[in-house]
């Protein structure tokens, strides 16, 4: 009995800290090292790109790289046929566009204007994290223009989640540096309108979403009982082999 108690305790322990995501505290003036949306000029022209980013370059004038696709290569080069080699991690597009836009005007001797844009058609250099009560949890690709909201959707909440406790986080780079961590109540912001978390995510961010109390628990009874379940099957099924099922 005393036993019994002893596992009781530890269970709902282990589940309260596991529902206050791992008792990890939060600091509410952390918010203030995330950009809002609306604070900053968020589009894909400022996206650094970086292997193995995937461009489409548009240059009517030029059919050779006009709607042609290119992975950016380990090596952090693209190539043409007629262009060669051309060194694009570490820019931006626009950056890119330049460039192209040099190379073939030179190499065809045009003259007037030559739009040349390039456009991300596939953001895969960089991530960040949803972690937690989630039905897409792991690395989610990161494009310059993700918030909180739109991670969160994007990756699916469970109803075993606590919408009102999760945690936003960004690690800090140096290690005598804390990282900066506030909470987020999707609540909230879903049904009262308030976006006053609803933060740019930058690389490497990473969202946790955390289960309920009712949850962790649960999830820690199924920890230990997952044990004695294994044990006890060969004995259930060499009981049914003799004969002395059910």
């Amino acid at each position: 009995m005393r036993q019994q108690v002893r596992i009781l305790t530890c269970v709902v322990l282990t589940g309260m800290c596991f529902g206050s995501i791992g008792c990890l505290p939060s600091n509410p003036k952390d918010i203030e090292a995330f950009l809002k949306p609306y604070e900053v000029d968020v589009n894909a022209t400022n996206y650094i790109l970086q292997p193995p980013d995937e461009i489409e370059v548009h240059c009517a004038k030029v059919p050779e790289i006009n709607l042609q696709r290119q992975i950016i290569r380990p090596d952090g080069k693209i190539s043409f046929e007629s262009l060669g080699e051309i060194k694009v991690a570490g820019k931006t597009p626009a950056q890119v566009a330049a460039l192209l836009h040099n190379k073939a005007k030179n190499l065809y001797n045009l003259t007037g204007q030559l739009p040349v844009d390039v456009r991300v058609a596939a953001f895969r250099s960089k991530v960040y994290y949803v972690l937690g009560e989630v039905a897409r949890p792991g690395p989610q690709a990161y494009t310059g223009r993700d918030t909180v909201l739109t991670a969160v959707a994007a990756s699916e909440i469970l109803i075993t989640a606590w919408e009102e406790n999760m945690r936003v986080i960004r690690p800090s780079e140096k290690k005598n540096r804390k990282p900066r961590i506030f909470k987020v109540n999707l609540q909230d912001m879903m049904f009262r309108g308030d976006t006053s978390t609803n933060v740019l995510l930058q690389e490497g961010d990473i969202i946790y979403v955390p289960p309920t109390v009712l949850a962790a628990i649960a999830n820690v009874v199924a920890e230990f009982v997952r044990p004695i379940g294994l044990a006890l099957s060969p004995a259930l099924t060499a009981s049914r082999l003799s004969g002395g099922g059910y």
